[in-house]
């Protein structure tokens, strides 16, 4: 009997337990249904689990110069990457990565730590060292290709075109400025890794999709380079600290050539101070020195204050102004407007100024685009300094006259220096000249709309007398050029020193603004030099010889063959002159012509910048054709006269065909 009940309770027993398993089991069924079917939570934890996806910057498009050089674009670079939540043993991988990398392990540890998902290791890696990577097969570790930008040419125009950071963002220049047109789209990759953990990555947007659309400047590259060359030599032969050339199309405002020094290299924008990557051309205000007294006289002009014809005196070479005394190099007699501007008078300025009145004076600056950004698009670019004289205080006025008190941007003195040359219309500088959406066609942009600051008469009048300023008697005769007529302004502008707290007697910023061909312009081209040493620190003296030999240079890329003058050969003056006076030495005694040292061969890519080999002997032309690789025929004998194509060009550095010209020597009378 007691058998029996043992029996059925052993089965009751068994009942009950196959009834709970089964009842679990379709509970944990229901739940896997739940899961799968009417809620995705699950799927999405083992998604998450499986996938990673990695956002990398986009393709930037490429930045051109107006002939369609590349001044910027975009290659593929290998990137290290991880996910630590991945790493087997996350020490030994800080240790063997940062050996492959040439890095520090803690620095590694710390890239490590605190991150599950996705962290990158190292960005843009050599060959070398994303092979080394690979070797390794390390769970959790990968190498990807992501966009680098590079920029070709170097320092060539780097502040203008400026550079992107690591993550792909412009912050210079035009990177900056068109930095939304270039940007395009971030590019999305999934990354899987399978079953033993390794990372996969998949193919993800196709790049066309993601790519941001091209910018063409208006830059001119191969005027640009000469512009860089000449300021460079420039810099060397004066002792500058620095300085910068600016050359506008006066029709249409384009910005044909910016070169800067000191410059940069923006592919080491990472090795590099911020402030040392900036444009002075757009966010350096300097006073402006001598330079100013053709807009002054151009001012008078308009407003009727004066006539051409009429005269200061400025016999006695001194000027009292309440507050100060005004200096002249020396006494000047009578002068007439052409004659102040010839010489350079600082008295004859003055007394300009207090017959024009300082709020028309002032009105009139403005017209010409001083103490406002000239709204050319580059981030940031500086307005200026311009202030209205208080009535109470007339030296105010007076130091204005020749350029003291205001400070100006190279940007701004060449839009006003193009008005003249434009028969008085200013027009904005512009720097992009088209843009071009990812597969689509270039669409120009346009000159922006004119607007006149003085007549038609007036800026004629003002160029003819700037000729004058040019001339055997004027302060800037070293700006001559060969059969070509040259309107310019001379400038020696004193920098004011803080901490004594009045201008210096030995620091200057020489200047020379000037317009070619004066008879027909096609170009306005601003020259300065940043503390040139003396005896040369006047803009006679340095600046003026600088923009010869960038007039002549880009006068050739559009067909006008012409060179610096003898005269605009830099020397060293034998007089220097004291306070803003531009006034220039006599003429140093005619010396013995020594053959100039041969030029430094400038390589641009693939390319080469020919340099000016005229003056060189036929071995010494040999000698750097050889090094450039580059065919050289030459005829006749002596010294190099001629040369086809012309100083400035860039041409291939294999197999470009130069001819020189020689002819002999001839003996001194």
């Amino acid at each position: 009997m007691r058998s029996a009940d043992a029996r059925a309770q052993v089965r009751r027993r068994l009942a009950i337990a196959r009834a709970v398993f089964l009842l679990a089991f379709v509970g944990l069924a229901a739940r896997a249904a739940h899961l799968s079917v009417l809620d995705d939570r699950g799927v999405r934890l083992g998604e998450r689990q499986r996938h990673t996806v990695l956002s990398l910057a986009p393709e930037r498009g490429a930045i051109l110069d107006r002939s369609g050089h590349e001044l910027a674009l975009s290659i593929g670079s290998p990137s290290v990457y991880a996910v630590p939540a991945s790493l087997e043993s996350p020490e030994r991988a800080a240790v063997e990565l940062a050996r492959a990398l040439g890095r520090k392990p803690d620095e590694i540890r710390s890239r490590l730590q605190g991150r599950s998902s996705f962290v990158f290791l190292a960005r843009w890696v050599s060959p070398r060292q994303a092979e080394g990577i690979e070797a390794l097969g390390l769970r959790g570790v990968g190498v990807i290709e992501e966009p680098r930008r590079t920029y070709p040419y170097k320092e060539l125009a780097a502040q203008l075109v400026g550079f992107a950071n690591i993550d792909g963002r412009g912050v210079r220049g035009i990177e900056q400025a068109e930095d939304e047109w270039l940007r395009g789209s971030p590019r999305r990759l999934p990354v899987e890794r399978d079953g033993f953990g390794n990372l996969l990555v998949a193919g993800g947007d196709e790049d066309w999709s993601t790519a941001g659309g091209d910018v063409a400047l208006t830059l001119d590259a191969a005027m640009q380079a000469d512009a860089m060359l000449a300021l460079r030599e420039a810099v060397a032969a004066s002792g500058a600290k620095g300085g910068v050339v600016v050359t506008l199309e006066p029709r249409t405002g384009d910005l044909l050539a910016l070169a800067e020094l000191p410059g940069f290299d923006p592919n080491r924008f990472r090795e590099l101070r911020y402030a040392a990557t900036r444009s002075r051309v757009f966010l350096d205000a300097m006073e402006p020195g001598s330079t100013l007294k053709a807009f002054l006289v151009a001012a008078a002009l308009e407003s009727e204050a004066v006539r051409p014809e009429d005269r200061f005196d400025c016999e006695e070479g001194t000027f009292r102004v309440p507050g100060k005394t005004i200096h002249d190099a020396h006494p000047h007699g009578q002068l007439s407007l052409s004659e102040i501007l010839r010489v350079s008078s600082n008295i004859g300025a003055v007394k300009l100024a207090f017959a024009l009145g300082a709020p028309t004076h002032v009105e009139m600056l403005h017209r010409f685009g001083f103490g406002e950004s000239t709204g050319s698009g580059f981030p940031d670019e500086s307005a200026g300094l311009l202030r209205t004289p208080d009535p109470a205080r007339p030296i105010d006025h007076a130091t204005l006259a020749f350029g003291q008190g205001l400070s100006v941007t190279p940007i701004q003195l060449a839009a006003a220096t193009a008005a003249l040359a434009n028969g008085g219309e200013w027009v904005r500088p512009r720097l992009v000249r088209a843009r071009r959406s990812p597969g689509g066609a270039w669409q120009p942009t346009r000159p922006e709309p004119l607007r006149r600051v003085v007549s038609q008469r007036t800026a004629r009048t003002v160029l003819a007398m700037l000729e004058t300023v040019v001339g055997p008697q004027g302060t800037g005769r070293r700006a001559a050029l060969d059969g070509v007529a040259v309107a310019g302004k001379t400038g020696t502008a004193q920098k004011f020193d803080a901490a004594e707290g009045r201008y210096s007697d030995h620091r200057f910023v020489a200047w020379f603004v000037g317009v070619v061909p004066a008879d027909a312009p096609r170009l306005a081209v601003v020259v300065a030099l940043d503390e040139p040493r003396r005896p040369a620190h006047t803009g006679g003296a340095s600046a003026a010889p600088l923009f010869a030999r960038v007039a002549a240079a880009q006068l050739a890329r559009l067909g006008i063959l012409t060179e610096p003058a003898p005269a605009s050969r830099w020397v060293e003056p034998s007089v220097t002159t004291a306070g803003t006076a531009d006034a220039q030495p006599s003429p140093a005694p005619a010396a013995k012509v020594r053959p100039k040292a041969p030029p430094e061969i400038t390589r641009l890519a693939d390319r080469v910048l020919l340099p000016d080999l005229r003056g060189l002997s036929v071995a010494e032309v040999k000698a750097i054709s050889k090094r450039a690789q580059l065919d050289v025929a030459i005829s006749g004998s002596g010294r190099a006269v001629a040369q086809d194509p012309p100083p400035g060009t860039i041409v291939a550095s294999r197999g470009a065909r130069i001819q020189v010209r020689f002819e002999p020597e001839m003996d001194p009378i």
